[in-house]
């Protein structure tokens, strides 16, 4: 391999993230949208969490990730959240995101249903951890160039995630975060 494979490969890896930026805008978008109309009905959206081990929190299984507790709580989940999908879609293509997206999204709120501490789980941070590690996991299973280039950017500039695996505050849902690491790796392994 040499250093020219290496650039033309940095070069169509970059511009594969550039084509794939609306979608994660739209998204990140929709959230906002959703953030907004939680705040104008008093948090009234929170009841779409999961509360773990009762029945009223299954819902929250599939709709948890939409709805955050403030804005503030979502701006620091969209930055990476549309960092983790633009690279998501640059590997897979749009047919298997979707795939995974809603993959992530069900086993990790069933996991942090089945484990998570008594308290509302709500916010993104699973979904982003679910896309870092199975971006990780995925490039184990299949390396390429390509994949490999995005994995080394995304440790660069998310390498801090790793951190929210562990008990950092009570207001925190580690559990959430860790539920979402272990369901990014499990649809990693069997894609």
């Amino acid at each position: 391999m040499t250093f020219a494979d290496i650039a033309n490969a940095l070069s169509i890896t970059v511009l594969a993230i550039k084509q794939n930026m609306v979608l994660p805008a739209l998204i990140i978008a929709f959230l906002w949208c959703i953030n907004i109309i939680n705040w104008m009905n008093n948090n009234f959206l929170r009841i779409l969490g999961v509360y773990p081990r009762h029945w009223a929190g299954i819902p929250g299984i599939f709709f948890s990730p939409f709805v955050h507790a403030d804005s503030n709580h979502l701006f620091f989940n969209s930055i990476p959240l549309f960092m983790l999908m633009a690279f998501l879609l640059a590997m897979v293509g749009q047919n298997h995101f979707i795939q995974i997206s809603v993959e992530i999204i069900i086993i990790s709120g069933i996991l942090t249903w089945l484990v998570g501490r008594k308290a509302v789980h709500v916010g993104a941070s699973g979904v982003v951890m679910g896309y870092w590690a199975f971006i990780l996991a995925y490039t184990w299973h299949h390396p390429s160039l390509s994949a490999i280039i995005m994995s080394a950017i995304m440790l660069y500039y998310l390498a801090g995630l790793a951190l929210s695996l562990f008990p950092t505050s009570e207001r925190v849902s580690w559990e959430g975060h860790c539920c979402g690491a272990a369901a990014g790796i499990i649809v990693a392994y069997f894609l």
